[in-house]
């Protein structure tokens, strides 16, 4: 196998010009033993680290906050550093000419898992950590760029290297940061940071104006604790040791209560460099070097024409906050995206291009609230909020520009009911349906939760099952589609989401969820507020108010409607949700176990099964027909479900090529049901 373990590279004086200033490789080496993959051929892996030295003076870098207080090298630019890796074909020529970029969510690598079906892996080298491998097989060149800097210190995650914004004097910026958390089970200390990532430490662990609240929801009042009663500490072999990144509670934090640290910090590391990073990495590798022979990574001959950059959840935001800050334009005024697929990311933004920003914070019911997440605007085009007068679209600077992509949103069932998707098609005030721009299209996959379901379901910390529908089948099948978009101009499927006119959006009292014994709707759904975070925030990325201060009533979220089975009538309804055995929701609340048992549980979804008999659900009071009084035997249901399969593969939203694939697991699915091999209902 062919493996260059180190090797240092320099690019020539001219790409001083040019934002990637310098590359250091740290591996090349085959693809599963340099195996051919299909008409492409074999792959190489290529481990780097790009160094970016940018001019602050530049109109494309003006847009990235606190770019005025960065230091700077003796010529007067900004240097900061990310890892990349790199999987692509050997001889590029052979390619299919799009580069798929994936924004690492918190540092991973998901579209191996998502497009091919594979293991998780930060490093893929094995056969299961390339699945059937067809991104390769048709040709992709793949690309990570590290672009947060804040993720877990674990090894194989991506990385940004960013400095920290200092005053002009060189003095230390303090500015306020709020650490909300909620534990599962009670616990006695906590990081300040989300989810295992680096946290700001607290400048004066003594401050008297620091603060640590408490309350049972998101909306509802906060209750302070007293200072006398917690300290920055961590709890270490029964011991209480001082961490000024963590927050200790001698009565102990109550499972399902938000709690919310509000501290002062210091020295912000400029975020916006993040998608700086990613701007100027992919207008590298598209547009090459001027006048330079063919280097490792850029493409002087131009094998790569097209560039789609693709994002899930909190990588689907940071791409619709690509747009609307306006990176899709590089240094040069070139557009660096031809094509942006937002998956999952709901209405949501987040916290990319501010001071003290934490971009692992993201918004739910009932779990990271408040944030600059769900703010306006919402949809593509310019929308007016009729209660404030503000005015914004996500395509404002690109439309500008002249850098507007082809776009795909798609979104799980569950965004609708904990990331307000309803918002990015829809007016303001939820009262009539918004008009969508010329090249953008919106997919809803009926019927699933957040992350493609699992098979056997398995119970966890939620009052219902969790949803195992898998809807990589319909995300293999919108790749094909978007790249013929791109290549050949050939339209995708229309989009399929649930709309206002036709009754498929709706209050979340108005769904018509049947009534089923031990299964309660949730009566609280995400909701995006009016929020004011303070006077300079919107034009210098400066947080003044912690928690920000609301403004007026939040906007109106919807969620689509369903049929007599409880399963949504509008959107992709893939062949399990077609010729169903239950119903799919994207919703479940929960368990009373982990508290707040009347709250949504954050991206989980319910799989509630059909009565096998009609005497079985007689006698449970469900009013929806059992398995038996909807298909006569297992041939006949697995027969429905290949007719539902093979009418999503005609309107293009599933691959001819996985229908025995899918049936194979419809198969399973009636062996859960049938006959009772339910797991832990």
């Amino acid at each position: 196998m062919r493996k260059t373990p180190v090797l240092a590279a320099t690019l020539l004086a001219t790409l001083a010009h040019g934002a990637v200033h310098r590359l250091y490789f740290v591996e090349r080496s085959d693809v599963l033993g340099g195996r051919s993959l299909g008409p492409a051929g074999p792959y190489e892996r290529i481990i780097a680290k790009a160094y970016f030295r940018i001019d602050p003076k530049l109109e494309a870098n003006r847009i990235i906050s606190d770019i005025d207080l960065a230091p700077r090298d003796a010529g007067g630019m900004v240097e900061f550093s990310a890892d990349v890796y790199v999987l692509r074909p050997t001889d590029p020529a052979r390619g299919n000419g799009t580069l798929l970029y994936e924004v690492s969510n918190r540092g991973r690598k998901g579209m191996l898992g998502m497009f091919c079906l594979a293991e998780g892996s930060l490093d893929p080298r094995t056969d299961a950590e390339f699945g059937d491998a067809l991104l390769l097989e048709q040709g992709y060149t793949l690309i990570w760029v590290g672009w947060q800097f804040d993720v877990p210190r674990q090894e194989g995650l991506m990385r940004l290297y960013a400095p920290v914004a200092r005053n002009p004097d060189g003095s230390s910026i303090t500015g306020l940061l709020r650490a909300e958390f909620v534990p599962d089970a009670k616990i006695f200390h906590h990081s300040l940071a989300d989810r295992e990532h680096v946290a700001y430490p607290v400048s004066d662990p003594n401050d008297p104006e620091t603060r640590l609240t408490v309350r049972d929801r998101a909306d509802a009042p906060r209750r302070t604790i007293p200072r006398s009663e917690w300290q920055f500490a961590r709890l270490e072999a029964d011991r209480v040791v001082p961490d000024p990144t963590a927050v200790y509670f001698q009565a102990g934090f109550e499972p399902g209560k938000i709690y919310e640290v509000v501290y002062r910090a210091k020295d912000p590391v400029l975020v916006g460099l993040g998608p700086a990073a990613v701007r100027d990495m992919i207008s590298f590798m598209k547009y090459g070097v001027p006048n330079q022979p063919i280097f490792v990574l850029s493409d002087s001959r131009r094998y790569i024409k097209r560039a789609i950059g693709f994002g899930t959840s909190q990588s689907g935001r940071f791409l619709r906050t690509f747009l609307y800050y306006g990176f899709n334009r590089d240094e040069q005024n070139r557009q660096v995206f031809d094509g942006v697929w937002a998956h999952v990311a709901g209405a949501g933004r987040g916290s990319f291009n501010h001071r003290f920003a934490q971009p692992s914070r993201d918004g739910h019911p009932h779990m990271n609230t408040f944030y600059p997440t769900d703010i306006f605007p919402f949809t593509d085009l310019e929308q007016v909020d009729p209660a404030t007068g503000w005015r914004g679209g996500i395509l404002v600077k690109a439309q500008q520009d002249k850098v507007v992509p082809k776009i795909f949103y798609t979104n799980s069932s569950y965004e609708y009911w904990g990331r307000s998707a309803s918002l990015i098609h829809t007016s303001a005030d939820g009262a009539s349906d918004a008009p969508l721009a010329q090249d953008t299209r919106i997919y809803l996959i009926a019927g699933t939760q957040h992350g493609p379901g699992t098979f056997p379901p398995r119970r966890g910390a939620t009052q219902n099952l969790p949803n195992p529908n898998d809807y990589r089948w319909a995300m293999r099948a919108l790749l094909e589609a978007f790249h013929r978009w791109l290549a050949d101009g050939v339209e995708p499927p229309p989009s399929a989401y649930p709309l206002l006119g036709r009754g498929e959006l709706v209050p979340p009292a108005r769904l018509a969820f049947p009534k089923l014994a031990g299964v309660t709707v949730p009566q609280r759904i995400q909701r995006a507020w009016r929020v004011d975070y303070g006077p300079e925030f919107l034009t210098r990325g400066v947080v003044a108010f912690e928690p920000p201060k609301l403004v007026g009533e939040p906007y109106v979220t919807l969620v689509p409607q369903v049929d007599a089975d409880g399963n949504e009538i509008a959107g992709i309804r893939l062949p399990v949700v077609g010729a169903a055995l239950g119903s799919f929701t994207g919703w479940n609340l929960r368990d009373p176990k982990i508290g707040a048992p009347e709250e949504i549980y954050s991206m989980v979804g319910s799989y509630i099964p059909f009565a096998r008999t009609k005497a079985e659900r007689e006698r449970n009071g469900d009013p929806r027909p059992s398995v038996e009084e909807r298909y006569p035997n297992r041939e006949a249901y697995l027969a429905r479900l290949r007719s539902a399969a093979e009418e999503l593969a005609r309107r293009r939203f599933v691959r001819k090529e996985d229908i025995w694939k899918i049936v194979e697991t419809g198969a399973a699915q009636w062996d859960f049901v049938a006959e009772a091999k339910r797991g832990d209902r």
